[in-house]
């Protein structure tokens, strides 16, 4: 069970406030910007910011959405792993790729496992999880492998195509 300050108001705003200003000033944009973009008074993004006030999911996700961060991945990511995760991939193929695996990750599970899938035990998570960044950093080495092969092929040692 959580520890009752892990969900602290308090705590939850500043930590959305230091994600939501970290995808502002990574965005390069002006906050009026963001303002009109994420259709939220200048004011009342200046006190979310500040964590003077709480954003709701919408004008979080507005905000995210105006700073050009993936608004669903970096939610995620700071409700599951904090503010610190979240930052940390923001602005990168790597939000961008959590998303869409949030995403489809769901329904993948229910098209693969079909009438099993009220049999998954939660103390499997940890290790399926790692299984899957095992299975995704082959899957890259593998890529990589293809990639280098077929740039040898097709450029040669010469340099030139073949083509």
């Amino acid at each position: 069970m959580a520890d009752e300050a892990e969900y602290a108001e308090e705590r939850i705003r500043a930590g959305l406030a230091h994600l939501l200003i970290a995808a502002v000033e990574a965005s390069g944009r002006a906050r009026c910007e963001i303002a009109t973009d994420a259709n939220i008074h200048k004011d009342a993004l200046r006190r979310i910011l500040q964590a003077e006030r709480s954003a709701t999911l919408g004008e979080a996700l507005r905000i995210l959405e105006a700073s050009r961060a993936a608004p669903r991945a970096h939610l995620l990511l700071f409700l599951v792993c904090g503010d610190g995760q979240a930052i940390d991939w923001l602005q990168s193929d790597l939000a961008k790729f959590f998303e869409e695996f949030s995403t489809e990750f769901p329904r993948a599970l229910c098209r693969s496992l079909g009438e099993s899938v009220g049999n998954v035990n939660p103390r499997w998570a940890k290790g399926t999880a790692n299984r899957v960044a095992r299975m995704l950093a082959d899957h890259i080495t593998e890529l990589e492998r293809k990639d280098q092969f077929l740039r040898t092929f097709f450029i040669g040692e010469g340099g030139q195509e073949h083509v």
